[in-house]
């Protein structure tokens, strides 16, 4: 359907997605309503339809633009050097960019199982694509004898889980600064691969 000359959809189209999130991440995909979503944004529930096929494509275009987001980010980021150092960057990069980000990773885990089966697998593409970032750095630093790692592919899957977890009790106005988490955390991923 074509939009109607005059509507704004460089506006309606992002607050749409913004309002999806938000309300995902709060109530969950399943208990959330095509017609919550309009009201959230301020439009009749048939108005969504010029933006979205339907709520299950809105969802994976979010999940979908996380994730391209995640890996453009890390590829722009990704220092070169010795594989310690770009283990560190990894570490503090994925911290910094989640927790500014939370509704969008908590959507981006919780449900998954809420997602048709092909866009499930798209889904789980990107997802290993990023894994197989650190998992390059880990095989690196193993290769050269600087970590002690057995399996990289399920070090990578561990560490990001990990890592991940930050965004279930991290609070900018909490007693640790991001700053102070992420070395933490680095700390604890160093230890980890140690020789």
């Amino acid at each position: 359907m074509a939009r109607t000359q005059g509507s704004h959809s460089d506006i309606t189209g992002p607050r749409v997605r913004e309002a999806a999130l938000a309300l995902f991440a709060q109530h969950g995909f399943a208990a959330v309503s095509m017609r919550q979503i309009a009201r959230a944004v301020g439009v009749q529930a048939g108005a969504l339809y010029n933006y979205t096929p339907d709520k299950q494509t809105l969802l994976y275009e979010l999940m979908r633009a996380h994730m391209e987001d995640l890996l453009a980010a890390w590829d722009r980021a990704a220092p070169a050097g010795a594989a310690l150092e770009r283990l560190e960057a990894f570490t503090r990069f994925h911290i910094r960019f989640n927790t500014s980000r939370a509704d969008a990773v908590f959507v981006s885990y919780m449900e998954l199982r809420n997602l048709a089966p092909e866009n499930f697998k798209a889904i789980e593409r990107l997802r290993r694509e990023y894994e197989t970032r650190l998992e390059s750095i880990l095989r690196a630093g193993a290769d050269a004898g600087s970590f002690a790692i057995a399996e990289p592919r399920i070090a990578s899957m561990a560490l990001i889980a990990m890592l991940t977890g930050v965004n279930t009790w991290f609070r900018a106005d909490g007693r640790l600064d991001l700053a102070s988490v992420e070395a933490i955390y680095w700390d604890m991923v160093r230890k980890s691969v140690a020789v």
